[in-house]
């Protein structure tokens, strides 16, 4: 009896995927792009026909959510599933502790080729984009990618990247810089017949800001630096237009998931704004710091529609392991997303799973409409909003709901009491963090071994401002 239980369990076990049934993976994502800032929310300058065409022809997440509301830590939480403290980035320019589990290592081990193209900023570095050294302990290939075209944060035009740890300068706009080389990869990991895993991190629009005259002209109206910001995202629309349409020409489109959002809120002092309606700007743990614009698209499985339904950066690892039949174990046990498999396609609108988030002592915890908010973890203090009825979080309900606010603040308070183990490197077989090799945050400008580059980069207009400031304060200057 036990052995024909046996043999019906192992009969009725999924099958893996075949190669050829195995989709291509491919996450694009933009930096510092607000979540107003798209044509098909009516933005009142830009225009984005090719980002607003992939969302008519996939799901367009109305409430999707950035882990974190900075850089560095949500780029964390897209690659592990789980919130940005958990893994050791706590702020921009911390490095990702590389006991984590990443989705990347996921489809290695699955078979994929995989390549990451453009921003990284998880290897304890701050200051403007520089090319990565290939002796650096955290640089791409340590966390699962097996190529990489790669730049320490952000980068704009002309820049100088790193492939596989040896610098190279290329010439023009940055978006589409990085989307040619994708492509160019792909094709030739489409000639050996493996699927890929592309990951796609633009330096847009974060600033400086620069562009081509030619994309500036249409906002000849604005200020300089909103005419540029909104310059560099007409270009990054267009390198996603290239994307799509050489995805069709390859053959490879309908069963290739291209997945895309931003990292963070939008910035202020643009105009016209680039939140919407929302509250709060990039660093803020208010909507407008952490909603972003989110659209996947996968033809030959997702169907054109409009979701409510509330997601976020550390449901994209879970997703993908159903989609792509990954290893169940391939992620750490203790995660924060949540599989929108089963949700994409389907009818459902509230989450069975809040999202928390937490960022510099400040944090949230989002349970579909009630979204509770501390901007000081240890005051115990909070404010509480039901965005359906206040999605500008303009009147604080807490002690209107006594019955929400406690049960959210016991639920918060338990999940951040977790995310404090975590911090220590409980999660880990180990039970404690590796060190880092250099103090975190660093900015590489400080360091000896990219000082003697500065003659070279002085004249560079993404270098020079932050040369001159780093020799002025060691009275060079």
């Amino acid at each position: 009896m036990h052995k024909l239980l046996l043999l019906l369990a192992v009969l009725f076990l999924p099958l893996p995927l075949s190669a050829a049934d195995r989709p291509n993976v491919i996450l694009v994502m933009a930096d510092d792009m607000g979540y107003g800032q798209t044509g098909y929310y009516n933005h009142p300058v830009l225009k984005t026909p090719n980002l607003d065409a992939m969302a008519a022809n996939g799901i367009r997440f109305d409430r999707f959510y950035a882990g974190a509301p900075n850089c560095s830590p949500t780029r964390a939480t897209v690659l592990t599933g789980r919130t940005n403290d958990r893994t050791g980035v706590h702020n921009h320019g911390y490095a990702i502790n590389k006991q984590e589990k990443t989705v990347a290592q996921a489809f290695q081990k699955a078979g994929y080729s995989t390549a990451h193209f453009g921003k990284w900023h998880l290897n304890g570095l701050r200051g403007p984009g520089a090319p990565i050294f290939k002796s650096d302990a955290h640089h791409p290939g340590h966390l699962g990618f097996d190529y990489w075209l790669s730049v320490t944060n952000f980068f704009d035009m002309n820049p100088i990247l790193s492939r596989n740890g040896k610098w190279e300068e290329h010439g023009g706009d940055s978006s589409e810089i990085v989307v040619e080389e994708a492509l160019d990869y792909i094709r030739g990991q489409n000639d050996k017949g493996k699927p890929v895993f592309i990951v796609i991190w633009y330096g847009t629009p974060h600033s400086p800001f620069m562009a081509y005259d030619e994309d500036a002209k249409q906002f000849s109206q604005l200020q300089q630096q909103s005419k540029n910001h909104y310059a560099e995202l007409v270009a990054m629309d267009r390198s996603i237009g290239h994307l799509r349409k050489e995805l069709r020409d390859f053959g490879i489109a309908d069963n290739t998931i291209l997945w895309f959002n931003s990292d963070n809120g939008g910035l202020p002092r643009i105009n016209p704004g680039t939140v919407g309606e929302l509250r709060g700007f990039k660093n803020s743990v208010y909507e407008g710091g952490l909603r972003v614009p989110c659209v996947v698209e996968w033809p030959d499985h997702i169907k054109p529609q409009v979701s409510e339904y509330p997601a976020c950066t550390m449901d994209i690892f879970p997703t993908l392991i159903d989609y792509a039949s990954l290893a169940k174990d391939s992620i750490n046990d203790l995660s924060d997303g949540l599989s929108l498999a089963d949700i994409i396609n389907g009818e459902d609108t509230r989450r069975t799973k809040p999202i928390g988030f937490r960022h510099t002592g400040r944090a949230a915890w989002l349970d579909n409409n009630y979204k509770l908010v501390t901007l000081k973890v240890e005051s115990r203090e909070y404010q509480l909003f039901d965005l359906a009825a206040d999605p500008q979080e303009k009147q604080d309900i807490l002690t209107e709901r006594p019955d929400v606010a406690n049960r959210m603040i016991a639920e918060f308070e338990a999940w951040n009491a977790s995310v404090e183990r975590s911090r220590t490197g409980a999660d880990y077989p180990s039970g404690k963090v590796d060190p880092f090799p250099r103090p975190q945050q660093t900015n590489w400008l400080a360091l000896p071994e990219y000082q003697k580059f500065f003659d070279e980069w002085k004249d560079r207009p993404d270098f020079k401002p932050y040369i001159d400031r780093e020799l002025k304060s060691q009275g060079k200057k």
